[in-house]
C-alpha cells in the first residue's frame, strides 16, 4: 500500500523533528553534568568559609558548667578494674579519693584539666570560688597518696596505660603553667602521682614492640603525644628522649595512611592524624614536611575533604564517641596549620568538625558530657593558635 505524498512528507518532518530532539537532548546532558560540578564546587566554597567561635568567657561558663557537675558525682561509675581480692571490692571514691567522678578515672582527670584550663584563661569564670574549693578538696596530698596505693597495686600496672596516663601528664602541665598559689599547692599535691606516670612510661615504652593504632583509649600516639608536651615543658630530657626515639621507631616509615578507612564505629581519636600530631612535634619542620607528603599526601591538595564523624544517637556511650573524633581530629589539624602555612585550607576542615559537634555538648546527655567538654576546650584552644582570616 502506497502512502500519500502528503502523508509521506508529514512523517519525514515529524522525524527530522524527532532526530533534532534526540540531538539536542545528548549535546545537552554534559552541560547537566556540568552543572553539578559547579553546584559541588559552590558548596565546597561554602564550606572552606566555615568559621568556628572562639573559646569566650560565655563558651567558657557552659564547658565549665559540665566538669563542675560531675567532679563529686561518684555514680554511675566504670571501674576498669581488675579484682584481686575482696578486699579490692570497694566504692569509687574510696579506690579514687581524687579522680572518682565523671564516670570513669581518665574523664575525671582531664574534667579536672578542663577546669584548671578555664580558670587560668577566665580569672572571673563563673563558679569560680567553688571550682577552686572543689580542686583543692580532690586533687589533696592525703587523696593523691591513697591514688598511688592503688597504682602500686599487683594488678593495676597497666591501669589507665597510655590514655588515662597521657591526661594526668597534661593536668600536671597545666598546673605547671598557671601563674596561682593554687597551682603551686595543687602541684606539690599531685607531684607523686606525676612521678608514678611518668616512670610507667620509661618503663612500658622500650617493652613496647608494635604502636597501637586504634582510635579509642589505647593509641599509642596520642599517649606519646601529651606525654612528649609534659617532657618538653617541665624540661624532662629523658622521657621527651625516649618519645622521639620509640616514635622513630614506630612510625618514621610509615607510609599512606588510610585515612579514607576513618572513622571506625567507635573512634574519638583519628589513627592517622595522631600519628601525624606526634611526629609533628618530634621531627624537625623540614623533615616533617617530607615525611607528611609520603604518610598521608593527599592533604596537601588544597581540594582535600574530610567529612565529620555523624553521630546518630548522642544517649549512647559508645556511638557518641564520635563527637570525640571531630574535636581530635580538629587539633590536630589545626597543629599542622599553625606550622605550615601551606596547609592553610585544612583549618576550614578543622572548623567544620568543630561546628557540627560543639552545640550538641549539653549537660542533659551524661554519655557525651561527661568527657566531651574537654576535647571541644583542647579543640577551641588549639584553634586559638591559629591565625583565622
Amino acid at each position: 500500500m502506497k502512502l500519500q505524498p502528503k502523508i509521506l512528507s508529514k512523517l519525514k518532518k515529524i522525524s527530522y523533528f524527532l532526530l533534532i530532539c534526540l540531538f539536542v537532548q545528548c549535546q545537552s546532558k554534559p552541560k547537566e553534568e556540568k552543572a553539578v560540578v559547579k553546584k559541588t564546587n559552590t558548596a565546597a566554597t561554602t564550606m572552606v568559609s566555615s568559621k568556628i567561635a572562639t573559646l569566650s568567657l560565655t563558651e567558657a561558663n557552659r564547658l565549665a558548667a559540665l566538669p563542675l557537675h560531675c567532679m563529686q558525682e561518684e555514680y554511675p561509675n566504670k571501674l576498669n578494674q581488675t579484682i584481686g581480692s575482696k578486699e579490692d571490692l570497694q566504692s569509687p571514691k574510696a579506690l579514687h579519693p581524687a579522680f572518682y567522678g565523671c564516670f570513669d578515672w581518665h574523664s575525671s582527670v582531664h574534667g579536672h584539666w578542663s577546669l584548671i584550663t578555664l580558670l587560668k584563661q577566665f580569672p572571673n569564670l563563673e563558679n569560680s570560688d567553688e571550682i577552686r574549693e572543689k580542686l583543692a578538696q580532690n586533687i589533696s596530698k592525703e587523696n593523691i597518696a591513697t591514688e598511688i596505693l592503688y597504682f602500686k597495686g599487683k594488678y593495676n600496672k597497666s591501669f589507665e596505660r597510655t590514655y588515662g596516663w597521657a591526661w594526668l601528664l597534661k593536668l600536671a602541665e597545666e598546673l605547671h603553667t598557671w601563674d596561682d598559689p593554687l597551682a603551686r599547692t595543687l602541684e606539690v599535691n599531685l607531684q607523686p602521682m606525676t612521678d608514678i606516670i611518668v616512670q610507667g612510661y620509661l618503663d612500658f615504652l622500650p617493652k613496647l614492640n608494635y604502636p597501637i593504632r586504634v582510635g579509642e583509649h589505647t593509641n599509642t600516639a596520642f599517649g606519646l603525644t601529651f606525654a612528649y608536651d609534659y617532657a618538653k615543658t617541665v624540661g624532662n630530657t629523658t622521657l621527651k628522649s625516649v618519645i622521639t626515639q620509640r616514635a622513630k621507631d614506630f612510625y618514621l616509615n610509615d607510609q599512606n595512611c588510610p585515612i579514607t578507612w576513618e572513622p571506625s564505629g567507635f573512634d574519638f581519636l583519628s589513627p592517622c592524624l595522631e600519628e601525624a600530631d606526634i611526629m609533628r612535634r618530634i621531627l624537625p619542620k623540614e623533615e616533617f614536611k617530607t615525611w607528611l607528603h609520603t604518610f598521608l599526601p593527599q592533604l596537601a591538595d588544597k581540594d582535600f575533604q574530610l567529612a565529620q564523624g555523624k553521630v546518630s544517637d548522642r544517649t549512647d556511650g559508645k556511638l557518641v564517641h564520635l563527637d570525640g573524633v571531630n574535636f581530635s581530629r580538629a587539633w590536630c589539624l589545626y597543629g599542622i596549620v599553625n606550622q605550615f602555612p601551606e596547609y592553610a585550607h585544612l583549618k576550614n576542615i578543622a572548623n567544620q568538625h568543630i561546628n557540627y559537634s560543639l552545640p550538641s555538648i549539653v549537660d542533659d546527655n551524661y554519655e557525651g558530657t561527661h568527657w566531651l567538654g574537654s576535647f571541644a576546650i583542647y579543640a577551641l584552644n588549639t584553634a586559638a593558635d591559629v591565625q583565622m582570616d
